[in-house]
């Protein structure tokens, strides 16, 4: 599955949160978000407007890893809906 080019922060946020992901502080323009589903895990995600490839690629294979899911996996529950 193809990343998208203009997926915001905050959109990636509200995405996770479906996964138990919830904002526990923001620091200038940065979203810290914690899960407690299977182990606490935090991330960090730039609240811009567009994240790029690179950064979004990052923080999936990090989120997926945690719960042992492929990205693209990751993905498909994410993004189809």
């Amino acid at each position: 599955m193809k990343l998208s080019r203009d997926l915001s922060g905050e959109n990636l946020s509200k995405k996770l949160s479906t996964l138990g992901y919830r904002i526990t502080r923001q620091t200038g323009s940065h979203l810290r978000l914690t899960t407690q589903e299977k182990g606490e895990h935090h991330i960090t995600i730039p609240n811009h407007q567009s994240l790029r490839v690179g950064t979004l690629s990052s923080i999936l294979v990090d989120v997926a890893k945690h719960f042992g899911f492929g990205r693209d996996e990751l993905m498909k529950q994410l993004f189809s809906k």
